[in-house]
């Protein structure tokens, strides 16, 4: 269970220039020339097309090139120039060992994150490129769903309470003018009973005092 450093010889094996057979015989010759002094710490490799390690990066690399994965921790370095001789490989290992190569990736929080997001990406695009009909429908069925229940939501009416200074909607005002009405009617019914009892009030009066006209009358004659 120790640290898993490989050196990988990103390649493309249908390519036969020299670019290309070159870095793969380099990267050959640096793994059996140098296996004592970098064999404990290192594995040698080559890999055709570069989709593999674009997945482990996260990133994309120009093919061909020399990739070198700490599987430890999920950084990576790449190198700062073309390597292009045995020596260049051996001095690019060696700074990668006295730690002054600059160390891409790793697994922190934030890379973590970007791995998810990495991940759900290249199987969304992967979906889509076997199958776009199946995509369409995994993918767009739940977002029309989502689309509609978001629209009847925004959509719905709700009561609504206009602020200080703000007009009031037509509503309030025929329900304002219908309390207006209303109120406007008990007082009259209240003026016209408070009428109706006056001219009761007067009416006893004129009874009783034709009562004693008469009795007056009465003793008269």
């Amino acid at each position: 269970g120790g640290v898993v450093v490989v050196v990988v010889a990103v390649i493309d094996g249908k390519n036969s220039s020299e670019e290309h057979t070159s870095l793969k015989s380099i990267t050959q010759e640096v793994a059996f020339g140098y296996r004592n002094q970098f064999h404990r710490d290192f594995q040698f490799g080559h890999i055709d097309g570069a989709d593999y390690i674009n997945s482990v990066i996260m990133d994309e690399v120009k093919v061909p090139s020399i990739v070198v994965l700490n599987t430890s921790n999920q950084q990576y370095f790449v190198p700062e120039k073309t390597i292009g001789s045995i020596q260049d490989l051996v001095q690019f290992i060696n700074d990668i060992l006295e730690g002054s190569a600059e160390a891409q990736g790793g697994d922190s929080f934030f890379h973590r994150v970007k791995r998810m997001l990495y991940d759900g990406k290249s199987t969304i695009l992967s979906v889509f490129k076997t199958s776009p009909l199946l995509g369409c429908f995994l993918f767009g069925l739940p977002l029309g769903v989502i689309s509609i229940m978001c629209y009847g939501i925004w959509t719905a009416d709700g009561e609504y309470e206009p602020e200080e200074g703000e007009l009031p909607e037509p509503n309030a005002i025929t329900q304002g003018d219908t309390e207006a009405s209303d109120e406007e009617k008990e007082d009259g019914n209240y003026e016209y009973h408070k009428n109706d009892d006056k001219i009761r009030e007067n009416s006893d009066h004129t009874d009783e005092e034709l009562e004693e006209k008469s009795m007056v009358e009465k003793k008269t004659d």
